[in-house]
């Protein structure tokens, strides 16, 4: 049975975790037990997700969001309280990893959500190269195309800013609540931006530029990265991973 620390140092290795600047802590946020055999993977550390790797057993949670966050208040009250004393009542291992899991070239959510959808990637860019552009399938080549991609690929029906029949070649794409680095996708010279969320602004930038914005969903955009890397820790150690998820409309 690996030790935790084995898999944790494996992580922060292969994610490069010390070249981020980040708003929450990656790694070890909440210590479990030593050992671990078994891993629940989820996109956040809900008490949802919290509850699934207890009823399984598990030794660790393993999450893209965790807890935390510079933004949040530092007491442990509340819904903060109640997630963390079911992890230590239950002995679970909590770690997040964040922006190194978005940006991983291979196990990252943007490059697993260009596999899922077959975007050529042309290159990593902009800030902590978070952001990715590339060149998008024949099979999507206008905005209602891709929209329809967008509906079967990930579930859910995208929001979006453009006019659907206008055609499309170059994507801009960032998983999660990246709608701030709209300006850097039309700059770099991208037909359409696509992210998890949107924002007013975004609206009145698509319709003056012409370059199409596409929100689908920030839950939904960041489902492939923490799935990778469980698959990734179950080949290296022989660990069983289960991906927990949840219908998160966000």
């Amino acid at each position: 049975m690996p030790k935790r620390q084995d898999i944790l140092q494996y992580c922060d290795e292969v994610l490069q975790t010390t070249l981020f600047k980040d708003y929450a802590p990656n790694g070890l946020q909440v210590e479990g037990t030593e050992q671990v055999d078994k891993i629940i993977t989820a996109v956040t550390a809900s008490r949802a997700a919290i509850d699934c790797a207890a009823a399984q057993n598990a030794q660790l949670l393993l999450v893209h969001h965790g807890m935390f966050w510079k933004s949040e208040p530092v007491t442990i009250t509340g819904w903060k309280k109640q997630r963390i004393a079911k992890l230590l009542a239950h002995n679970i291992n909590m770690a997040g990893y964040h922006l190194p899991l978005d940006a991983h070239p291979e196990l990252g959510n943007n490059a697993q959500l260009a596999q899922l959808f077959d975007w050529k990637v042309e290159k990593r860019f902009g800030e902590q190269n978070l952001m990715n552009i590339g060149e998008l399938p024949s099979s999507q080549n206008t905005l209602a195309k891709l929209l329809a991609a967008v509906a079967e690929k990930l579930g859910r029906e995208a929001m979006f800013a453009g006019t659907p029949e206008q055609p499309l070649k170059r994507i801009a794409w960032c998983t999660g609540g990246a709608q701030g680095f709209f300006q850097t996708a039309i700059d770099a010279g991208a037909d359409v931006y696509l992210t998890g969320e949107i924002s007013e602004a975004q609206y009145h930038l698509a319709n003056e530029t012409g370059v199409a914005f596409v929100s689908a969903g920030h839950h939904a955009t960041e489902r492939g990265g923490i799935r990778a890397l469980g698959e990734a820790l179950s080949a290296q150690f022989g660990v069983e991973c289960l991906f927990f998820d949840e219908a998160n409309p966000a």
